[in-house]
């Protein structure tokens, strides 16, 4: 197999030797995003199943299910793509291990060489496995067809059942019967929803893990914690906080929209249904549309603007660094502005001074070494940089990769005036005029009529 797209998630990990330590094994956000390692929605429930890796006895129980993938990558150099969308992971690794006994993994596997262009003791090969192969793709599907019917059934069996017993988490009343019950009664009497009844699954370890959060201390909304239960009630219903956070991926389990179609997100789903109902034909006035502002964040600090020219210009001001400078010197073509870019962000994060490779303690120390030894503008040799690895995205929110512009851009009116323009020679013209061939081609014109 040749030619997978790999996720950023995947790549993230991929690219790290196992003899550095500083290996980036998980995607990484800007702070405006909430960096977690439930950024997208985990379906599997927890549980005391053991997760045995594909090639040795290794295992771990289900809920340590990094472990077991950081093992595979550092021990065998194999990634698994989206694991977070694998609806059963224990079943899909008993399956790809007993296949990997009948036939070698670079069968089912594509293989990816890192450091390629560097010598041959340093290069190193990757096996992905991902749903680019048929066989992978029929098993996860099978695998989620699967999990959609145990929790379609688990729900009927929830909506059916009349010997629901739980007390409210506001008022400690006691609620027996349907489940629909007290939730109805959180809804009316408390002005919290946690969605319509039908479309819950798992009610009552929702409610529970919803309930441990409030004995904690913890705001369901904002998920900050107070000292105690009276200031915690006070904020909730001040803030108007007395619902849970959306943006929490933890929830999303307990949710049957959310196990409908392989590889979406419920928001995805939603989209999708909303967008059947727009009638094209009386629906163009796009008028109201408001677009979300682009953050771009330093490749230093944590300074961000809305604008990119205003963040080249807090580079340039505040720490002498100038991309555009770069771009041109080095004659960077838009990928090589790319993986330049995914490197810098990378060895800030390990607090490497780039120009050097010389490690530091903390954020404040790389960049204080940086501006004292004046490496900001000292890239090193192109051979350190210029590699596949850094295609992808150290933060998976740099929308500083989305304004890089082509070395190419604007070429034409640059090199146009390089271009010498030599002025015609005019001292001649009487004679040009006399030896035109116009002139000898009007008297033959002439002489025949």
């Amino acid at each position: 197999m040749k030619g997978a797209e790999l996720d950023r998630d995947t790549l993230n990990g991929m690219v790290c030797p196992s003899e550095k330590p500083d290996c980036i094994l998980e995607p990484l956000c800007f702070p405006e995003q909430q960096v977690s390692s439930t950024s997208t929605p985990s379906l599997q429930s927890p549980g005391s199943e053991m997760l045995v890796c594909l090639f040795c006895p290794e295992s771990v129980p289900l809920q340590q299910k990094d472990i077991l993938l950081k093992h595979l990558l550092l021990e065998h150099k194999l990634v698994i793509a989206d694991v977070r969308l694998i609806a059963d992971l224990p079943k899909y690794l008993s399956y790809w291990r007993s296949r990997f006994l009948e036939q070698p993994v670079t069968e089912f596997c594509s293989v990816i060489k890192t450091n390629s262009n560097g010598p041959i003791e340093k290069q190193e090969n990757y096996f992905l496995l991902c749903d680019v192969l048929p066989e992978d793709l029929i098993l996860r599907e099978r695998l989620q067809q699967k999990r959609l019917e145990e929790v379609l059934e688990q729900q009927q069996l929830e909506r059916e059942d009349n010997s629901f017993h739980h007390s409210c988490m506001f008022c400690s009343e006691e609620f027996t019967g349907n489940r629909s019950s007290l939730l109805n009664h959180m809804a009316r009497e408390h002005s919290f929803s946690i969605g319509l009844p039908d479309n819950i699954v798992y009610c009552k370890e929702f409610l529970e893990t919803l309930q441990s959060k409030l004995d904690e201390l913890q705001c369901l909304y904002c998920e900050k914690t107070f000292r105690d239960k009276t200031t915690l009630r006070d904020h909730m219903r001040k803030k108007s906080h007395r619902r849970i956070n959306a943006n929490n991926r933890e929830y999303d389990r307990f949710y049957v929209i959310n196990y409908l179609e392989l590889g979406k997100t419920w928001e995805e789903v939603q989209s999708e249904d909303d967008g059947e109902l727009v009638d094209d034909g009386h629906n163009d006035d796009w008028s109201d549309w408001r677009a979300h502002p682009m953050s771009a964040v330093c490749l230093f600090c944590h300074h961000q603007s809305e604008t990119m020219d205003l963040i080249y210009t807090h580079m340039k001001e505040s720490h002498g660094f100038d991309l555009h400078q770069l771009r041109t010197e080095l004659d960077l073509r838009f990928y090589q502005q790319v993986k330049l870019v995914n490197f810098i962000r990378r060895q800030i994060h390990q607090n490497h001074c780039y120009g050097c490779q010389q490690k530091f303690d903390s954020r404040e120390g790389i960049l204080s070494h940086i501006q004292t030894e004046d490496h900001v503008m000292m890239l090193p040799d192109a051979s350190a940089w210029d590699q596949p690895q850094y295609y992808f995205p150290t933060y998976e929110n740099d929308a500083l990769l989305c304004t890089l512009s082509d070395s190419d851009d604007g070429c034409e009116d640059s090199h146009s005036k390089d271009v010498p323009v030599i002025a015609e020679d005019v001292s001649e013209l009487r004679t040009l005029k006399q030896t035109s061939i116009l002139k000898q081609l009007l008297k033959n014109r002439n002489s025949c009529s």
